[in-house]
C-alpha cells in the first residue's frame, strides 16, 4: 500500500539515526516500528500482582446501634447516652 506519511521532526530524526544503524531502508525500519508498536497498543495490559487488605480486628462494637446517629455521636463525643 502507498501513502503520504508527515512525520514530526523528532520522529524524523529518530527513524534517520536508526535507519543509519541498521542499515535498512525507510520503508522496513517505518514498517517494523509501526508493527511492533500497534501490536504493543493492541494487547491487553499487563495486571498487577492483586491487591491484598489485611484484616484487622475492631474489637466489640461501642454503641448498642449503629443507626442510630444520635446515639454514635453522643459516645463519640464522650457523652453518656442514656
Amino acid at each position: 500500500m502507498r501513502t503520504t506519511l508527515t512525520l514530526d521532526e523528532d520522529v524524523a530524526a529518530l527513524l534517520e539515526r536508526i535507519r543509519r544503524t541498521w542499515r535498512a531502508t525507510l520503508k522496513q525500519l517505518v514498517n517494523e516500528a509501526l508493527g511492533q508498536g500497534l501490536k504493543q497498543m493492541t494487547a491487553p495490559a499487563p495486571r498487577g500482582a492483586p491487591y491484598r487488605t489485611r484484616t484487622v480486628s475492631l474489637g466489640r462494637c461501642l454503641v448498642g446501634d449503629l443507626d442510630d446517629v444520635s446515639e454514635v455521636l453522643a459516645v463519640a463525643e464522650g457523652e453518656d447516652f442514656s
